[in-house]
């Protein structure tokens, strides 16, 4: 897995932690699960059509297979902060709401922003057909409409 419920310490304490899940181990894990969904939704590719502009397409298999000392600091980090926002819509136990929410706001405009494009991380890339560099190349289409005529 990806994020246990015990890495959870380093964006909360334990004993809050354990007063949301009153003990029940699940409840850490569904906030992690769910966490992890919502940021690979911001990874991914998708088919709009200004998202094929060749921006980098991310490996997120990859990036959320990784384990260990071989996962990524900062999307470690921001899955926490995600999985906390979830974990906490059950209590509010001596957690100061809009300290959660604000840094789940960062996290978020951060992803946008790396899903724009605007933004690069060093994650694994998907690999193209044909041996290509991870961006999306889509053909190029020009041409004019035809010509408007009042009548």
């Amino acid at each position: 897995m990806f994020i246990s419920a015990e890495e959870l310490k380093t964006v909360a304490y334990s004993y809050q932690i354990s007063e949301i899940s009153e003990g029940d181990e699940d409840i850490p894990l569904a906030a992690i699960n769910t966490a992890i969904e919502e940021v690979k939704g911001y990874l991914r590719s998708n088919d709009k059509r200004e998202y094929m502009d060749g921006r980098r397409v991310y490996d997120v298999a990859a990036i959320f297979s990784a384990t260990a000392e071989n996962r990524n600091p900062l999307i470690l980090q921001y899955t926490k902060v995600v999985a906390l926002w979830h974990a906490i819509i059950l209590c509010n136990v001596d957690i100061i709401h809009e300290h959660v929410k604000e840094r789940y706001d960062r996290v978020i405009d951060y992803l946008k922003k790396v899903n724009k494009g605007d933004v690069t991380l060093d994650l694994p890339l998907l690999e193209e057909e044909g041996g290509g560099d991870g961006t999306q190349k889509k053909p190029f289409r020009f041409g004019s409409r035809k010509k408007f005529n009042h009548e």
